[in-house]
């Protein structure tokens, strides 16, 4: 039997797991990270777990480098004797070494709106919400050294609506992780389980990493394509962020307000065409008005402001045939 279990995590999304995971077999460990080292890797919606995994009776490990590439790192989990891991709210790979030091093996999710082997890569829930994607796949799948190669044990499909953000995206992301854990577990613990190799006739795809920088909005974008950025980039990430002369407004929440213009044809995009009693704004874009519900600024938005990338640098993400932003090696 695989009794010897452990999570490697250090996000909010960890914590639900630790907090809300109904299985018959105790977690024993936690690997995590310190918060100084959350903060250096700025590891978006980092939670210190360390007071809630002891108040469960579950051992911390911090490690000492968030790669676990360190010999110290790897020593303390080969003394833990681990049959059986699983990997949530952890940004990094896990190497060959440290998973060779698990019995039954690492187990993780990776998920796209095409499955794997498409959709492989970093930051997958977001770019589904910027290509307009209808749903997404949640794959628990066991980890190899590459970059989400492993063969998969399970499948768990969800749909992406017109109203998810990063946030409710993550919500599903981890509800259908802790839903695949819950219905696998005996088989994992008992070590007999089937997984199925991810099908290398379709070559593999991979969705670039996305940094803050990247929240920067192109008013150039339409007025639907702006709706999703915003969506994709909110809590718990940055927020799309936009400049009013020098100074930064960050958008939170904003909706297609309407394809007519109400008047407003003339105004150049990006421009502040009318704010609300209750500080709402509508702003201009190609195609039509964006009602701005929620935003963060050290100034108050008044009718005729310009935003604009005060001249930040906006990096180019290639796309593919399709007209996606997943891309072949």
């Amino acid at each position: 039997m695989g009794g010897n279990i452990a999570i490697f995590g250090c996000k909010a999304t960890t914590l639900f797991l630790l907090e809300n995971l109904d299985i018959p077999f105790p977690v024993r460990h936690l690997i995590t990270i310190s918060p100084e080292q959350g903060k250096r890797h700025e590891v978006a919606d980092y939670f210190d777990l360390q007071e809630t995994a002891r108040q469960k009776g579950i051992e911390v490990h911090q490690a000492r480098t968030y790669s676990l590439k360190n010999e110290e790192d790897l020593e303390t989990i080969r003394a833990l004797q681990l049959d059986l891991a699983f990997v949530m709210g952890w940004q990094r790979l896990l190497p060959a070494d440290v998973l060779s030091a698990i019995r039954i093996g690492a187990f993780g999710m990776h998920g796209s709106s095409m499955n794997l082997p498409l959709g492989r890569g970093r930051s997958p829930m977001n770019w589904s919400i910027i290509e307009g994607r209808k749903v997404f796949y949640t794959n628990l799948f066991r980890y190899d050294p590459g970059v989400d190669s492993g063969d998969v044990l399970d499948t768990f499909k969800f749909e992406i609506t017109d109203r998810d953000t990063a946030e409710s995206m993550h919500f599903k992301n981890t509800l259908a992780m802790k839903f695949l854990i819950e219905r696998n577990i005996r088989r994992l613990v008992q070590n007999d389980f089937q997984t199925s190799p991810q099908d290398l006739s379709i070559a593999p795809t991979y969705y670039p990493k996305r940094m803050p920088a990247d929240s920067l909005i192109d008013w150039d974008l339409d007025v639907h394509a702006l709706e999703r950025f915003i969506r994709a980039v909110t809590r718990p990430f940055n927020g799309a962020f936009t400049f009013a002369g020098d100074q930064l407004l960050t958008i939170l929440d904003a909706q297609v307000f309407d394809l007519n213009e109400f008047g407003y044809t003339t105004l150049s995009t990006g421009t502040v065409a009318a704010v609300f009693e209750n500080g709402k704004f509508l702003v201009k874009c190609y195609g039509g008005l964006l009602l701005v519900h929620a935003y963060e600024a050290a100034f108050a938005v008044q009718r005729g402001m310009k935003f604009h990338d005060n001249n930040q640098p906006r990096r180019h993400f290639e796309r593919n045939s399709l007209g996606y932003f997943d891309m072949p090696e």
